[in-house]
């Protein structure tokens, strides 16, 4: 989750796909995931980690892309995170350049609706102005809305 370091585009990057339950308590819900997104676009900017989170009512699916290292050490954190459970690698791989470059997370939508791209504030999140998403970011959101549901594809 982070809003976007800056990268050369052509750059090789490493990306990692997870899906996790949801064990964030319904009370409190938006000001916790608020706060947790605040966080960790904050530390992942630092680690110049990009991707996407999509969230339903029980699961987190995310896509990780930063330097191999940085994000293999944030995926053994969030293992460990007791607001996580059941997690499950999808897919690990080097690619030539970020998918999701300057984006923070989205709220995953019913098949055939948009998604709806969010902003992590100190009250919570709330929705971002939608903006056009490309060909390869759709490709990987609809991988991500299919792990959602418990299916199982690659990229």
């Amino acid at each position: 989750m982070s809003d976007g370091a800056s990268t050369d585009s052509s750059e090789d990057v490493f990306r990692l796909i997870y899906r996790s339950r949801d064990r964030i308590s319904y009370d409190g819900r938006r000001a916790e995931l608020g706060a947790l997104f605040s966080t960790a676009r904050s530390n992942n900017k630092k680690l110049q980690i990009t991707g996407a989170l999509l969230l339903t009512d029980d699961w987190f699916v995310q896509t990780l892309e930063g330097e191999e290292q940085a994000v293999r050490g944030l995926f053994d954190r969030i293992e460990k995170d007791p607001r996580h459970d059941s997690v499950t690698l999808i897919d690990t791989r080097t690619v030539t350049g970020r998918v999701f470059s300057r984006w923070a997370m989205a709220m995953v939508a019913e098949d055939g609706e948009p998604d709806i791209p969010l902003i992590a504030h100190t009250k919570g999140i709330s929705p971002a102005a939608g903006k056009r998403t490309t060909p390869e970011q759709d490709e990987l959101l609809d991988l991500m809305r299919g792990a959602a549901r418990g299916e199982s594809h690659s990229v």
